[in-house]
Formats: C-alpha cells, structure tokens, sequence
C-alpha cells in the first residue's frame, strides 16, 4: 500500500465518513424517537437533531406527503446510503479511492 493511505485519499474518505455518520445517525434518530418527544431537552436527542437535520428536512421535501414523519429519518438513511455508494464507485472509477491491491498486482 501507499504511504500517503489517508492524506493522499483525503477527500473520498472525508466524504464518505461524512455521509456514514450521517446516515448512522439518521437510523439512530430513528430508533431513538419512540423515546423522546421532539421537543425534549436531552443532549443525545439534541445531538441527533442536529447531525441529521438538514438530512430528514431534505428527505421531507424529496419524497411524497404521504410518507408519515417518523419515517422520514429512515428515508434519509437510504438516500445518504445510496449516495455514498454511488460516491465511492465514481471515486473508484476515476483513481482517487484506495486499492486493496496494488496497480500492478492483477
């Protein structure tokens, strides 16, 4: 493997790091709902709130009204799932993600 691993792949893990914690957190806004009210005060909830935000009010105008609100952190979930796949295949295919193996290797 390459010296530079991390620093000379900086950007495709950044991004994908990126849209993992977000998605994570959206399935644990989701999970955690059936617990807290919205408007509850506890830093954990407050935490999720504000990590997938801007994640559920995306997913809430993207998708049709008559998915109910409490499934639309799972919505998001999907979509940044989707997105950091189809992320990773294009860093992939361009040669700015590692390899498992060298280039030369076959």
């Amino acid at each position: 493997m390459e010296s530079n691993f991390i620093l000379g792949y900086l950007p495709f893990w950044v991004v994908t790091y990126f849209l993992a914690l977000t998605g994570w957190g959206c399935i644990g806004r989701f999970m955690m709902q059936f617990f807290m009210t919205p408007a509850n005060t506890n830093y954990i909830w407050r935490g999720f709130q504000l990590l997938t935000g801007w994640a559920v009010w995306t997913a809430e105008r993207l998708v049709p009204s008559y998915v109910s609100p409490p499934f639309l952190p799972l919505v998001a979930a999907f979509w940044l799932f989707a997105a950091r796949m189809v992320f990773g295949l294009l860093m992939v295919g361009f040669g700015y993600a590692p390899r498992i193996s060298p280039p030369g290797a076959g």
